[in-house]
This record gives structure tokens, sequence and C-alpha cells, in this order.
């Protein structure tokens, strides 16, 4: 793939040749100006209609440039917070006085993600949320990917101060496989793990021109893996948005739960851009983080074995413990399963003492018998770790970007761009992550044009020093001492105190009464009310050696094993790649415009590089590479007065591994002055994951499999194990293996969007989901008399994706509305329904859906109080409890479905001041205001409360 980046590049150059052309130059200039104030504008956006050139206005609201462009052409001139105008020009003018209008009217912003094209928001043939520059400013969020949350339909997972995973429409996950997250229209997942890590490899908030959140279906235009929705991320072009620009804000963090419950919180960003002349401009963005991150804290017992129930406990109360968020106890072993095969050994020393007791009783007592009696049918787990004792809570992120513009013509623009990030955080995946050093480097070359697009980029991934945290927890137990000795230990040390009391207790009763049952009896009362004693003990003779946090030896070891690379250390090695070439051509002006046509394609290589940690290998001992490639064209057409625009789209995917993929998508929107109306039917499909495909990995909670055969069949599984399921229902039926597809989706959905009134929008949808094939996780059983591993002593748990027989449908609603209260107060509200209508009667395997079926947010805000340059917005934030599935909970737990988030809401708000005199906005606010603990996955942190101060410098900054 690198030989075919290498490849294309004459190809550029070419397009580049052809770009030049000798034509006559108009040129054309003028003022800009505020309607109300009459004060010059500065950095408003000044553009020829259609085209790529354009300029910004200078501190005195004047632009100037020279189009190629023959007259007559229109200029578009925009600026965030002023109505769009659209402006005839004839002949070459310098003199263009142009007043713009401050914007009071909703729903007056363009959007592009819905068709790939421009269109008003309002038109929109489907639904869709947008986050321009003014709502980023005023979000009361303390960074603009946090307030995603408080869109509608948008649910959010945090599982660092950092690092969030956007969901829409259900199956939220820590790392969304369902949501694509594109930036300057490279998808920003990475290649290891085919999910976005949050913002962490992402934009800088101060480079960041808008955000537009698509939910639903969207494989008809964007291909694989965009199911339940797409985020798409546009930065600033250096020439529209010049100058210095800088950011600071520090605070405090805090959370009761955590060693320092109050610690400090700071986030600077910089961005320099410059336009040389019309032909050239470069920017260059900076951004740091640093934060002590939030803490996973909870203890709850999840063992639900020894007769306990999930809830609050310890090893007092369970000696099978085995907390949430404490790691190395999950392993477990059942005393008198383990020792009663001792009995067939008749050289044991248990065995002997045994059979010296049952034959002393005549036979009274079979050794059996005797096994019972002294020894529980109770599960035994290790101590475990808290995971503040093994995980890298220092959050650092660093991101980095540069590019570099020039502008052939009018119609043609080269884009080299760089972005690279890197940082520490907390992930929760089948395992708690801490993603220390972890880096990512995305770079692209890009031809746009008016109507088309070539690119081409790479992403390059490194894991840097991440480590499982749980994993880590089990091996430092191992480090200290093997579990093959430890149990055997523990086991040995228990049965042979109980024996020798029983034994004497027996005896000396026996001498006594003369009664051999009342003997008996009096032995086995005896014994047993000894049993906490003997656990102690055995415990304490088993944990000799123990490593203890915060020793030398504790940190030595722990180094040393994080380290070594999985599954033998705790080292997560990644360094995929990701390859992509891709190209879009708009034929619309080609038709004369009498239809909107686009056309496009894309080729992508995944490059797995886990140093054979966690891939599977081939039988050469590489591992593997993934090719996939895909086709689109969507024809749309205006009808019936204009008022009608039916919209037809259809894409075809293949990737190697699986069949190809069709996905069509129809739409319709009609407008009636300020209503319109949508409805549309969408498809779309998952191709599984790279790890999904190919995870060979050991986790504390079972062995993670690919779905594809060539892993599977390793383990010999088919045939050879048992479901969980029928395991827990006491009717072990075996597994057998089926073929495996891509998960796929139809969508039908009904929309309004318009004004009700003068000063209310109204956004509202339903839709359902009707899921064919699809993916969920599915657990079976080895037993020791199949796995035959004599490392392990007992079960062997594999968990792997793998479709569902029958249909899961879900379904679900939104609805928001915004309200101009007047004098730039604003008031607005939305909610949003999703739930499972069908599960597709599941058996055996997990649909983990996890999310709630109500979520609400109710925001108010003035901008600009009074003309004063004092801004204010408070956002409030509900959300209902529900059951969250996935592979780091306790199996059974998940299987019962058990594992509950609890609901929540949180206030954030802030309050502004732009200091106009400094060309800065100062901002004080919060977030979770009044500190309401919350966390909002399984095994994720407590989240607290943010209380931070913000000041903005930004030399276009208008008065």
């Amino acid at each position: 793939m690198k030989k075919l980046f290498t490849q294309i590049l004459p190809v550029f150059t070419v397009v580049f040749l052809l770009a030049f052309a000798v034509v006559a130059q108009t040129k054309v200039g003028g003022t800009i100006k505020d309607a109300a104030s009459k004060e010059p504008l500065i950095g408003v956006s000044v553009s020829v209609k259609g085209k790529v050139i354009g300029t910004i206005t200078d501190a005195n609201g004047h632009f100037a440039f020279s189009t190629s462009t023959p007259v007559p052409f229109t200029i578009s001139v925009s600026m965030v917070g002023y109505e769009r105008q659209e402006i005839a020009v004839k002949s070459a003018k310098s003199d263009i006085q142009i007043d713009l209008k401050e914007q009071s009217v909703l729903g007056q912003d363009v959007v592009v993600s819905a068709s790939r094209i421009e269109e008003s928001v309002l038109q929109s043939p489907v639904s869709i949320e947008k986050m321009d520059l003014r709502s980023i400013r005023e979000t009361p969020a303390a960074n603009f990917y946090d307030a995603l949350r408080n869109m509608k339909g948008v649910e959010v997972s945090t599982q660092s101060v950092n690092f969030s995973s956007i969901s829409m429409r259900g199956f939220n996950s820590n790392g969304n496989v369902r949501v694509v997250q594109l930036i300057d229209g490279m998808d920003n997942q990475a290649p290891g793990l085919n999910f976005s890590v949050g913002n962490i490899v992402g934009i800088s908030e101060l480079d960041l021109e808008g955000l537009e959140v698509l939910p639903g279906a969207a494989s008809a235009l964007y291909g694989p893996n965009a199911m339940n929705g797409i985020i798409l991320m546009n930065s600033k072009s250096p020439f529209l948005y010049q100058g210095l620009s800088a950011q600071v804000k520090a605070g405090a963090m805090y959370a009761g739960n955590r060693a320092e419950a109050l610690t400090p919180y700071g986030d600077v960003s910089l961005r320099y851009a410059k336009a040389i002349n019309n032909k050239w401009a470069y920017k260059i963005n900076f951004n740091m983080l640093s934060a002590e991150d939030w803490a996973a804290t909870d203890t709850r017992d999840q063992s639900l074995l020894n007769g306990t129930s999930l809830g609050f406990g310890d090893r007092s109360t369970n000696l099978a413990y085995n907390g949430v968020g404490i790691y190395g106890d999950e392993t477990n072993v059942n005393m008198l399963s383990s020792l009663t095969p001792l009995l067939g050994v008749p050289t044991n020393p248990l065995t002997a003492g045994i059979n010296q007791i049952s034959k002393a009783t005549g036979g009274l007592l079979t050794p059996s018998a005797i096994l019972g009696y002294i020894v529980p049918n109770v599960a035994i787990s290790r101590q475990g770790y808290a995971e503040s004792d093994i995980a890298s809570y220092a959050n650092r992120n660093i991101k980095f970007n540069a590019a570099l513009h020039y502008r052939f013509n009018d119609k043609v623009e080269l884009i080299l761009q760089g972005s690279y990030g890197q940082g520490t955080a907390m992930y929760t995946g089948a395992d708690r992550y801490s993603i220390k050093n972890f880096s990512m480097g995305q770079y692209k070359a890009e031809l746009k044009g008016s109507n088309f697009f070539l690119r081409a980029y790479t992403t390059q991934e490194n894991s840097g020093d991440a480590y499982a945290t749980g994993t880590l927890g089990q091996l430092i137990n191992e480090a200290a001492k093997p579990s093959q000795a430890w149990y055997p230990e523990y086991f040995s040390t228990f049965a042979g105190l109980a024996l020798t009391n029983f034994g004497k207790v027996l005896q000396t009763t026996l001498a006594q009464t003369g009664n051999p049952t009342t003997a008996v009896g009096t032995a086995i009362a005896s014994t047993q009310a000894s049993f906490p004693y003997y656990h102690g003990t055995a415990r304490s003779v088993a944990d000799v050696g123990r490593l203890v946090p915060g020793t030398a030896a504790f940190n030595t070891a722990v180094e040393a094993i994080k380290g070594q690379a999985l599954p033998r250390g705790a080292k997560f090695t990644d360094k995929s790649a990701l390859y992509h070439l891709e190209g879009m051509y708009n034929l619309t002006e080609k038709l004369n415009n009498k239809v909107e046509m686009i056309v496009g394609a894309n080729y992508r290589q995944y490059a797995l590089n886990s140093e054979g940690s966690l891939f599977a290998l081939d039988n050469a001992g590489n591992e593997f590479t993934i090719n996939e490639f895909g086709a689109y064209a969507q024809v749309a057409k205006k009808m019936f007065a204009d008022k009608f625009k039916l919209t037809g789209s259809l894409r075809y995917d293949k990737n190697e591994n699986f069949e190809g993929q069709f996905s069509p998508r129809l739409s319709g929107v009609y407008s009636e002055g300020r209503s319109n109306f949508r409805a549309s039917y969408q498809t779309g499909f998952r191709i599984p994951t790279t790890q999904d495909q190919y995870i060979d990995l050991q986790t504390p909670s079972a062995r993670l499999l690919g779905g594809l055969a060539v892993v599977q069949d390793r383990y010999k599984l088919s045939g050879n194990s048992y479901t969980l399921q029928s395991v827990l229902a006491g009717k072990p039926a075996p597994y057998q293996s089926k073929a495996w597809k891509p998960e796929q989706v139809r969508t039908l959905e009904f929309g309004y969007k318009g004004f009700l009134g003068d000063r209310i929008l109204a956004d509202f949808y339903v839709y359902q989901s009707n899921f064919t094939n699809f993916s969920a996780g599915q657990v079976v059983v080895q037993t020791p008399a199949q796995h035959q591993d004599p490392a392990v002593l007992g079960n062997k748990l594999y968990s792997f994706p793998s479709n569902v027989d029958n249909e899961v449908v879900t379904n679900g609603w939104g609805l928001s509305l915004d309200y101009q209260l007047g004098s730039n107060w604003t008031l607005g509200t939305n909610v949003s329904y999703n739930a499972v209508k069908d599960n597709g009667g599941l058996n055996n395997y997990q649909l983990a859906f996890n999310t709630p079926n109500y979520r609400t947010n109710i925001t108010i805000g003035n901008r600009n109080i009074g003309g004063s340059g004092w801004g204010v917005n408070a956002v409030w934030r509900y959300q209902e409890k529900f059951v969250w599935q996935s592979s780091i909970v306790n199996q059974v737990v998940n299987q019962s479905q058990q594992s509950l988030i609890p609901s929540f809401n949180t206030l954030d708000a802030q309050v502004s001041k732009k200091l106009s005199g400094l060309k800065s906005i100062l901002k004080v606010g919060a977030t979770n205001l009044f500190g309401t603990p919350y966390t909002t996955g399984w095994a994720n942190p407590t989240v607290g409360s943010m209380y931070y101060v913000s000041i903005t410098f930004d030399e276009l900054l208008n008065k």
C-alpha cells in the first residue's frame, strides 16, 4: 500500500499541471460593516459561489481578491452570527459596500453531511444536528467534544477526562464501531481499534469551523460502519480564518471518590494562520491538556458465587469476591471440586489421612463423606488490586496540526495536511486499558475543486506504553505466586487444619460417649464452626510473598509486567496502519443543473501490526492485512415548483473476507413555506472490525476471539464447547459454529423541521430500524475435559462475535424545540427515546443496547445581554437508568442483565464577557455544577465536577 501511495503522486502532479491556465482576471473588493452599529467587520468570508477562490475582511472590514471566473458571477458573504448574503458581480469592482445583519432567525444554517452537497439545514432529507462557531463559544461544557452530549439523540460514554465515545440510536459502547467520525474528510478511527479515541487525536477547538452530527444509517454515502451515525468535523481554512488565536483554560476537578478529591485542570491552545497571497496559505495548531483523571472505584461484588448477589461486599462476605473496579480477583476455583479428585490418589497426604479416619470408623464414614464434612463447597478467588493502585491516572494530551494550502486557480486547491496527537487516558473495553503515551498521526494530500475532490491519507497508530490494567492485576498475583501453586497451598492448608480437628474431635468424643453418631455430629459441628479461622489461615499461608502496593518489590514487578507484551505481560501493542484513497465528482453542472448528481469511490487497506500480542497470525507467522473498496452514486431532483426534492443513492462495498454489500437510500423532502416534511428509507451495514475479525487475546473475563473461522477453528469450539446461557440454565447445549456475515440495517424515518409561529423552531423524527445478521457477543464454555489444558484448573470462557438468527428491531423518536424569547434570550429543549422493539429471540447472545429509553436536555442562554458583551448559558441534562452489557462485565451478570447503570442528572453553566479592547472572551464555567457523581458505563469512572476559567484571544474578533 505504501508503494501505491508513492505511485499516486504523479497523478496529483498531472492534475496540478492541468490546473494551470492563463485566463483573464477580474478584481473584486469592498467593505463590510455591521448593519446596526456600522462598525467594520473583521474576518468575514467572501468567496465566489461554487468556486474555491475567496478571502476575508481585514481589520478595517476591507476585502479584495482576483478571480478568473468570467462575469457575471455571484459572491457569497458569510460570518457566524450574521445572515448570509449573495451579491451579483457583473464587472470588476473595488468599492462594493455590504451591510451584514445579525442573524436573528433560527434555522439558517447550511449543512453538507446529509447529502455530501450544501443544502439548508431545514431541508435536509434526514435528521441532522449542527454545532457552529457561536455554539462552541457559548457551550458551558469544558470543550466542544463534551458539548456533543447536549445534542438531541446523542449518547456519550465517558471513560476518561479526555476520552468519551459517541453513540446514537442505541448500541452505545466505550469504543463505538457503529458511528464514523470524520475530520476534514479523514476517518479518525485508530486502525487497530476501528473506533475513534474521542478527541485525543482530533481537532483543536480553536481550529474547528463547525461540526455536524447525522444520526441513523448513512452507509449509502459514507460506506461501512456508518450504521448509527456520522460525526463530521471541518477545520478552518487558513485563507478564511487568519491571524493568531489562543486559549488558556484553567480550573479544578472535584470527585469525592478520588484519593485527592480536588485536582488542577489545564488546557492551552494556539493557532496561527496566514494567507501569503491569493495562492498560498498555511496554518499551525497546538493544544496541550493536563489533568488528574476521574477514578473508577466501584467495589461491588459481581461474582454471584457462594450464594451472593450483585451488591456491595468484600472477601469477608464472599470468599470468591470479584469487585467491579478490582483487578486480579476474577479467577475462582471451587475448593471441594478441586480436592475431590485427590481421593483417587492414595499417596496424597490428605487422602491418606481421610482413608485412615474412614478405616477407623469401620467404613461408617466414607472418604467422600469425610471430605464433604471438612471442606465446604465454595469458590475461592485471589485478592485483587484496586484500579487506582495499578492504573495511569495522570492524564496528558498533546495535539499538533499543520496544513499548507495552494490555489492553482479559482477551481482547484491543493491541501497538504498533517495531524499528530499523543495522550494518556483510560479506556474501558474488554479490560480497563491505561492508554499511556498513545499516539496517532494522520497525513493527507487532497485536491479539492468546486465540483470534485481527490483525497489520499494514511493513519499511523502507536499504542506507546499502553497496558491492560485488569490483566496487570492478574499477572501481579501470578508473579508473586502462580495460581497453580497458590490454590493448592490454600486448599491443602485449609483441608489439613480441618482434617486434623475433625479426627481429633471425633476420637475424643467417641472415647467419651462411645456413640459413633454423636461423635461424628460433634466433629462436624466443631470443624465447620472453625471454617472462618481455617480460611483466614489458609489465605495467610498462600499469600506469603504477596506484592503490596507502594513497596519496591511491587513497583518492580509492575514495571516488568507492563514492559512485556500480552498475553505474557500486560503491554498492549498496536502499531496498525490505515491507507485510504477516495474521490468524488459532482456532475450537476455537466447535466445543466437539471438534476443533482454525484459519484464517488474509495479504496482502503488495514495493515495489522500488534507484534503478535493482539491479533491472530497466519500460517507464515505474520499478521493479516485487510483490503476493501466501495463506490457510490446519488441523484436528486426538485419537482412540483421546487417544493419537493427526491433523492436516491446507491453504494456497493466489498471487503475481502465477506461478500459484497449494496446500500440504497431514498428520501424525499416537501417544503411549504417555513415547514419541511421529510421521509427516508436508509440502509447501512457494518464490516466487522479488525479486532472482531482477527483478535486472539486472553482477558480477565474470557479469551476474546475473532469471528472468522481461521481464528476460531484453532480452539476447536464447534461441538467441543457449551453455550454459556445453556450452562447457566443447567442444560448444557453444544455450540455449533455457523457462517458469519456483516451486520445490516434498514431504517424507515419520518420527520418535520420548521417554524411554529415566528419564534419556535421545531425538529421531530420517528424511526424504526430492522437489523439482520445482527452481530452480538456470544460466550461459550469449555470444561477441563474439553480444553485439556493442564495450566488451567477450571473451565475456559471464550467470547466472540456471532450473528443473531432473527431480526432485531429498534425504534425511537426525538423532538427539539428552540424558542426565541426576545432580547437575545433563547430557550431550548430536546428529548429522545430509543428502545428495542424485538430482540430477535436472543438466547445465547448479548444484545448490548446500552442505551437509556429516555434522555433530555433543557438549555437557556443569552450571548449578549443588552448589548453589554456579557453572555450566559446553562444546560440541564437527564437520562434514565439502563442495562449495560459488554465483555468487561462478569459474564453471568452480563447474561442475566443485572449490570444496571443508574439514572442521573447534571447542570452545566457558564458566564462570559467579551473584552473587545483585548480582542478576547473571558468565560467562567462549571460542569455538573452541584457535584452529583455519576457513571456512564460498567467499570467506567465516577464523573464529578469541573470548574474552569478560560480566556480566548482572537486577532480577528469583532467589537
